[in-house]
Order: C-alpha cells, then sequence, then structure tokens
C-alpha cells in the first residue's frame, strides 16, 4: 500500500516532530481553512496569494500585532501567554483538541528536552478486565504512537490475530496504512485513516522528542502517500466515540458503536471497546466470530 522506497535516515525524519516548525504549520493550516466571510471579515475580492485568512487579519481578530504573530509562527515567541492562546484559538474557531495541540506546540518548543519515555505496561487488572469483556465486546488497550498494548480474543476474531505479528507491528496507524487488508476491512477507509493521522498529531505534540513516534511517522511517510497527504493537513482530534462500519471477510457487515475511555493513571494509555446493539445482526456476527476466536483465520491479519 502506497510508495515502497527506502526508509530516510532518523535525522531526516526527526526534522517532522520539530515543535518550532510545527507550530508555524499547524497555525498556518487552521488560517488557511477560513475564509474572511466565515469570521465576520470583509472580503476585499483582490487576488489573494494565500488560501484562507492572511496573517494581519487572524492578528486583527487575536488582537495582537502581526510582528508578534509572526514571531510566534516562527517559533520565536518563548513566553506566550494563555490569553493570547486563548484569543488566537477564538479567532481561529479550534476545537478543544485543537486548542490543547496548540498550548503543546507553543510550550513544548522552548523547554528543555526531556528524557525518552519509558515503555508503556498494562495494569494486570486491566488485562483481566480485557479477558472478562471477550465473547460479546471486543476491546483493547492503546498506548501512544497508537501502538496495541493489550487486546482480548474476540479482538483478534475481528481485526486479525495480533498475537501472531511481531510487536512492532502491533500498531494502528502501520496496519492501517501498510496492511492492504485493513484498506478492505473498513468501509469507510480514509475517515478511518483520516483519524488514526489526527490521533497521532495529538501524540507528536505532547512528545516531539519520542525517538519511535519520530521513527514512525519517518516509515508511513517514506512508504505511504495517503499518510503523507494527510498529516500534511495538520489535523488533530481525540477520537473518543463513534461508529464503525466493518466488511468482515468471514461474516460480512459489522456496524459497531466504539468508546474510548481514557486511562487516569496513564493519560497516554485508552480503553477501546466495540459493541453492537443487542439484537442486532453484527451481535449475533459476533458471537459467531467469538466461537471461532483468534482462528477465524479468515480474518485480516499481517
Amino acid at each position: 500500500m502506497g510508495d515502497q522506497r527506502v526508509a530516510e535516515t532518523p535525522e531526516a525524519v526527526g526534522r517532522a516532530i520539530d515543535p518550532r516548525a510545527e507550530l508555524g504549520e499547524f497555525l498556518r493550516s487552521r488560517r488557511a481553512r477560513l475564509r474572511p466571510a466565515d469570521v465576520g471579515l470583509p472580503d476585499s475580492g483582490r487576488y489573494r496569494r494565500v488560501p484562507g485568512l492572511r496573517r494581519e487579519e487572524l492578528a486583527q481578530l487575536a488582537g495582537v500585532s502581526v510582528a508578534y504573530l509572526t514571531r510566534l509562527e516562527q517559533g520565536r515567541s518563548p513566553n506566550v501567554s494563555d490569553e493570547v492562546l486563548d484569543a488566537i484559538a477564538r479567532a481561529l474557531r479550534l476545537t478543544g483538541a485543537e486548542r490543547a495541540h496548540l498550548e503543546h506546540l507553543a510550550r513544548r518548543q522552548h523547554r528543555p528536552r526531556p528524557a525518552p519515555p519509558s515503555r508503556q505496561q498494562v495494569r494486570p487488572a486491566l488485562r483481566e478486565l480485557l479477558a472478562s469483556l471477550d465473547g460479546t465486546v471486543p476491546a483493547y488497550v492503546a498506548g501512544r504512537r497508537s501502538d496495541i498494548l493489550a487486546w482480548n480474543p474476540l479482538v483478534s476474531a475481528v481485526f486479525g490475530d495480533w498475537d501472531r505479528m511481531p510487536p512492532e507491528e502491533r500498531n494502528c496507524a502501520r496496519l492501517i496504512f501498510l496492511n492492504p487488508d485493513y484498506r478492505a476491512l473498513f468501509v469507510d477507509w480514509e475517515a478511518q485513516a483520516a483519524e488514526i493521522v489526527a490521533a497521532l498529531r495529538l501524540d507528536a505534540g505532547r512528545h516531539p522528542d519520542d525517538p519511535r513516534l519520530v521513527r514512525l511517522v519517518g516509515e508511513l511517510s517514506v512508504r505511504s502517500a495517503d499518510f503523507r497527504r494527510l498529516w500534511a493537513r495538520h489535523d488533530v482530534k481525540e477520537n473518543a466515540h463513534g461508529l464503525k462500519h466493518l466488511r468482515h471477510p468471514l461474516v460480512g457487515e459489522l456496524k459497531l458503536s466504539l468508546e474510548t475511555l481514557r486511562l487516569p493513571a496513564d493519560p497516554d494509555q485508552s480503553l477501546i471497546l466495540y459493541h453492537a446493539a443487542p439484537g442486532s445482526p453484527t451481535a449475533e456476527n459476533l458471537r459467531l466470530l467469538a466461537s471461532w476466536g483468534p482462528d477465524a483465520t479468515a480474518a485480516p491479519r499481517a
């Protein structure tokens, strides 16, 4: 899936998550999606060299000088206040996730480089909870970088036998972009791919110095044209809940509700739950898949 070229060097990949560059690109991407009329400004009708709002128009809306906004976009404003960030967020009509991402980028660029994050562990009690949900609720725990940390057998029956994958392959973004079976599995693959990239963008804002995240973004950028296209949009989003429409190769259609529960003990871990409406065809299909378990060999796998 996508281009199959030799991977870039780690140094070249690392530049993709430079907080200073990310801040300017994020602000420019948010300006580009708004027209003057969207925010109550007159449109002169003259040729505009850039799509969306000009820098001076955003400065006017946020109540800051053009020079200050220029310094901010260039990563040269070390003491930006919450009030300024709030004003910019309101002017750009940012979502809650986008406002948080803006603050992560603005604050991170001038902080000392932190130590690389440690490997994440799943508590034994949480693993027991996953096992207790088996048979009716496909569930797994996701960590930083969309890594898959723990799961129950029903998830393997739906999404493929993750036990048979090398640990480094157990990553939602890798599966979505590099495994062609997943393109066939998700009816709306484009929306699923965009959600994964938007979540990775949030992760990059929180942990720009995570070397494994840098390598993942670099590999996907090299190997998948779709990933490059979506990554360049600078969209960020918390994927808290929603509906997933799957076309399973063994049982056919699955319409599942998704709930994401962030774990207070480790905010970088989330419990992902899928459930079907009681008495629905999907509920019956899940029962059939539960009887097969991970040996549902027709399910997609890496």
